[in-house]
């Protein structure tokens, strides 16, 4: 094994950061490694780096994976309220990786809402830690019953700071904190939190999938409590055996639809499995739409009735995916409709893993499309499988496209930071609406250099340019914003020849560029709607073409006609665009010289003497004469 194989191996091995990975060919070039050592190690690095990815989404997926069923199944064992809020507090920690986690209680009596399971902490104040409604991120939570997260605390004035609250969490380090409440119909019962003591940024999908973790614990809450009071009602009463077996059948049911919803997920079972199996137990017509989730009237997640249906949201961190509606069953015990309700929460789980498994896919298609600007040396016949895997057109010819999104006006008004998070989500949206697009023409596409890069195949017909102004008003009409995108000449198969995309791409940023320069934002073009300049910045310098889009029809009529309208315009413009000093240089009549411009006319439209148009016009007939005298022509 080569000694650059064992120190990628190395930085594998420790974890490395990313920036570590061209250390490696930054001391070959210093000692003077020749070129095939230095294309080897580069070719060792992308490798390297591709292990890093795949072994750092694997872990995570794991990871994920690994609490959100070991959550199902701690919940479907547990019974006592501790191991309940334990289980959902440690479970919370490991799938978002933070350094902590914990969980708050209200207490009605005191009306403040105390600390009551923490993992992770180390500081006895913050564990003994009481918040009143409204103090710190927690009270705020609890008391507007909305989630909230905030990368640095102490620098955050949305929520109101007590030097108790923040004495506490000073003690335990904490910085970035994401809180969610526990809610049981429209009563917050607690909150449910993770941090880490750095400043981080938690996205959507992690506050909505800590957000279904609180919905959990708000049920296995409610239900520990019940059991707890039915033992204690059991102790009481003296007809214990008799409630019992009244309450067996329906408790037996409500344990059977929990075991097989939970064998649905283990399994990998769809949103339809689950309105069939709780269809069957509830001896009913189960079914899950997107549209219509608003009647369920800000229900908090309990099912409610309209009229002779049951309605149970299916919601996750806040966002509304939809609805299970329960058909003739008019009326349902409150077990009957807790196991509605507890579907319509396995329903929004198995909603966001096909989510991020969409995402997922999105990744990808940007990771092709990186390695072919990146790593022109890829083994081609593994790009062509990748390629295939994610339906990707590789035979059609292709066009690389540059795009970016171009607000009218500027940010003079609003401070760095605004301007930042706004260019960031403004990244996000392209990105996202750029993926969508390229899965839907089989192309590839990728977040790069502020904007998008898309890799996209050309239909029968179609040219370079239509498929620019194509892709600007599409990404534009699902933003809403003008995107403004530069396109590359069509090359013919850029899996088998990768090196060419990073050149096209290059083209494509150099056309978008001129674009803006232009004062031409939201369109889309190549360099051959650009003219002379489209020639400067095109990497094919298709002097033939661009002599034949500007001159080409006068050059063809003298050919079939025999005429002199070249050497006429010629003239015309060495003679300072003067009829009488051409008819001179012609030694023809200056009428002569009047028919045949009026010709040029005709043929070129009125506006050839434009300043813009006339420029052109010389460079072609320079490059033309150029032509001529090289070929002999």
């Amino acid at each position: 094994m080569s000694h650059e194989h064992v120190s990628y191996l190395e930085l594998l091995v420790r974890g490395a950061a990313t920036e570590a990975y061209d250390r490696p060919v930054l001391l070959a070039r210093a000692s003077g490694a020749g070129p095939e050592a230095l294309a080897g190690l580069e070719e060792a690095k992308q490798l390297a780096l591709r292990v890093r990815a795949e072994l750092e989404g694997r872990r995570r997926r794991e990871a994920e994976l690994s609490a959100l069923f070991a959550t199902a199944h701690d919940l479907a064992g547990l019974r006592d309220l501790d191991a309940v809020l334990r289980a959902i507090v440690q479970r919370a920690r490991a799938l978002l990786g933070t350094e902590v986690a914990y969980l708050s209680l209200n207490d009605p009596a005191a009306g403040d809402t105390y600390m009551r399971v923490t993992e992770g902490s180390v500081s006895a104040r913050f564990q003994q830690l009481r918040l009143g409604m409204g103090e710190g991120l927690g009270g705020l939570v609890a008391q507007t019953a909305r989630p909230y997260v905030t990368d640095d605390y102490f620098d955050d004035a949305r929520f109101q700071h007590t030097r108790t609250i923040d004495t506490a969490v000073r003690d335990e380090g904490l910085v970035a904190i994401l809180g969610v409440p526990l809610s049981l119909g429209s009563q917050v019962i607690g909150v449910l939190f993770a941090a880490d003591r750095r400043a981080r940024v938690f996205e959507r999908e992690q506050v909505a999938l800590l957000g279904s973790f609180a919905a959990h614990a708000a049920v296995a809450i409610d239900t520990a409590n019940l059991l707890a009071e039915t033992r204690s009602a059991l102790a009481e009463l003296e007809r214990a055996n008799d409630i019992i077996r009244e309450h067996s059948g329906v408790i037996e049911r409500a344990s059977e639809v929990h075991d097989r919803l939970s064998e649905l997920v283990l399994h990998g079972g769809g949103v339809h499995d689950v309105a069939e199996a709780v269809s069957e137990v509830l001896g009913g017509t189960v079914e899950f739409t997107e549209q219509g989730a608003g009647a369920v009237r800000q229900a908090g997640g309990h099912a409610v009735r309209e009229g002779d249906d049951w309605v149970a949201t299916v919601s996750a961190g806040g966002e509304t995916l939809g609805a299970l509606v329960l058909h003739g069953q008019p009326d349902l015990d409150p077990v009957d409709q807790r196991t509605l309700e507890r579907a319509a929460l396995v329903t929004s789980l198995l909603l966001l893993a096909r989510r991020s498994a969409g995402e997922a896919e999105q990744r990808v298609r940007g990771e092709l499309l990186d390695d072919l600007l990146d790593a022109p040396d890829r083994d081609r016949r593994l790009l062509r499988e990748r390629a295939a895997r994610l339906r990707a057109d590789s035979a059609a010819p292709h066009v690389v496209l540059a795009a970016r999104i171009d607000r009218a006006g500027g940010a003079a008004d609003t401070d760095a930071a605004d301007t930042g998070g706004r260019e960031s989500a403004d990244r996000q949206r392209l990105w996202s609406a750029a993926t969508h697009l390229a899965a839907t023409r089989h192309g590839l596409a990728s977040a790069r250099d502020g904007g998008t890069v898309l890799l996209l195949p050309l239909g029968p017909g179609e040219k370079a340019a239509d498929l620019a102004r194509q892709t600007a008003r599409s990404l534009g009409g699902t933003l809403r914003e003008p995107v403004t995108v530069g396109a590359s000449a069509p090359l013919r198969s850029p899996l088998d020849r990768p090196d060419e995309v990073a050149g096209a791409y290059e083209e494509a940023r150099r056309c978008l560029d001129a674009l803006r320069l232009l004062h031409r934002s939201g369109q889309g073009a190549a360099a051959e709607d650009l003219g002379f300049l489209g020639l400067l910045l095109a990497d094919s310098r298709d002097i033939d073409g661009f002599v034949d889009r500007t001159v080409g029809q006068v050059v063809a009529y003298d050919r079939r006609r025999g005429t002199d309208l070249v050497r006429t315009l010629d003239a015309y413009f060495a003679s300072g665009m003067s009829p009488a000093r051409t008819k001179d240089e012609l030694h023809v009549h200056v009428n002569t010289v009047a028919q045949r411009l009026e010709r040029v006319g005709r043929l070129l439209g009125p506006d050839w003497q434009s300043p813009a148009r006339a420029l052109e016009i010389q460079l072609a007939l320079r490059l033309h004469a150029l032509s001529d005298a090289v070929t002999g022509g």
